[in-house]
């Protein structure tokens, strides 16, 4: 049997997991800095199957435009340097050493007009996965047995509330991406 504060908690709880799921993949899209997330959306063929980067090499930001990556397996270089190449992500990969170097192109402004676009994408599934968090609790509020009008309304209030604050939430971490990919 379900308790509003219940109804409440876990409507919250998946409203969270949209926002952190949604912080991930914004986080991994590039702006003019170099970070570390960047890389982990990039999967490696090593040993007979398909393995995250970060399970295969160390990854770090020496400079502002440049990620260095080491694999700890050295006969894994060409592979490793192959994949940066393959993926979406527009880099040109030169093994130096032992270490693959990744320098990060500028962005032109065409560019960053299509990042936006898949940052406002992402924010908007976001914003779905809020809504469809507090639709749903919203019917489970309104079949609970046993439980006045008032204390539903009440409930329904307190869900909305919560909804209204994720979405800030989600918009705030939009209009700072956003900020971010703009900045030349």
């Amino acid at each position: 049997m379900s308790t509003i504060p219940q109804i409440i908690k876990e409507s919250r709880a998946a409203m969270d997991k949209s926002l952190e799921s949604s912080k991930k993949e914004l986080a991994s899209i590039r702006t003019g800095k170099a970070t570390t997330s960047l890389l982990d959306t990039v999967r490696v063929d090593v040993y007979g199957q398909t393995m995250p980067l970060n399970q295969v090499a160390s990854i770090s930001a020496p400079e502002p435009r440049l990620l260095t990556v080491t694999p700890w397996d050295k006969g894994q270089i060409q592979i490793i340097e192959r994949a940066l190449r393959d993926s979406d992500l527009g880099l040109n990969p030169a093994s130096q050493g032992g270490t693959i170097r990744v320098p990060l192109p500028a962005l032109n402004q065409e560019r960053r007009k299509e990042l936006v676009k898949v940052v406002h994408k992402l924010a908007e599934e976001a914003r779905i996965g809020i809504r469809h968090a507090r639709t749903e609790g919203r019917e489970r509020l309104k079949k609970l047995e046993r439980t006045s009008e008032d204390d539903v309304k009440h409930g329904e209030k307190d869900l909305q509330k919560l909804h209204d604050d994720f979405i800030a939430r989600i918009d705030d971490l939009l209009k700072g991406k956003e900020a971010e990919i703009l900045e030349v």
